[in-house]
C-alpha cells in the first residue's frame, strides 16, 4: 500500500534512508550520510512530498518529490529490492506530476539502471563538491528539461 508519510513515522523513515543510502554508495564514506541525517530529517523530507509503500504495516520503501518536480529520494530497503516496490512507487508520483527529474551518482549502477528503465534519460553530468564524486541529472519524460 503507498500513503502520505505520517509524522510519526520520520525515525523508521530516516533508519531505512540511512542504512539504504549506505548500502547504495559505498564509494562514499558512511560518515557523510551520517552528519547528512539532521538535514534530511529537518529539511529535505519536510519540505518534500514523500510516500511511502508499507509492508506488514512496515515502511518498506518511500519516494520524496521536492518542488513538484524533483525525486530527491527513492529507496526501497534492502530485503524488498527487487520486488516491485520501487517500481510502484514511480508509476504514483507519475500519475502525480506531468516532469520528473532527479541527480544521481554515477557509480550508483544499480540506480542509473533502474532509473533509465522507468524511462529517465541523462541531460547532464554534474559535480558533488561535498562528496568528491560526479553525478547525472536525470529527466522523465525523455528530452524534457526541466
Amino acid at each position: 500500500m503507498i500513503r502520505r508519510l505520517q509524522p510519526h513515522e520520520m525515525d523508521e523513515l530516516i533508519a531505512l534512508w540511512l542504512a539504504s543510502t549506505i548500502d547504495a554508495h559505498p564509494f562514499i564514506s558512511e560518515s557523510y550520510w551520517h552528519e547528512s541525517e539532521s538535514i534530511v530529517r529537518n529539511v529535505y523530507i519536510p519540505q518534500s512530498v514523500t510516500w511511502v509503500y508499507l509492508q506488514n504495516e512496515k515502511i518498506a520503501g518511500f519516494i520524496s518529490v521536492m518542488d513538484s518536480l524533483f525525486i530527491g529520494a527513492l529507496f526501497v530497503s534492502e530485503p524488498f529490492i527487487g520486488k516491485g516496490i520501487g517500481n510502484a512507487l514511480m508509476a504514483h508520483v507519475k500519475k502525480q506530476y506531468p516532469a520528473l527529474s532527479l541527480e544521481v551518482y554515477q557509480k550508483n549502477y544499480r540506480a542509473v539502471d533502474f532509473y533509465h528503465h522507468q524511462g529517465f534519460r541523462i541531460e547532464e553530468s554534474a559535480w558533488q563538491n561535498e562528496t568528491h564524486h560526479p553525478t547525472w541529472i536525470m529527466s522523465w519524460p525523455e528530452g524534457e528539461t526541466l
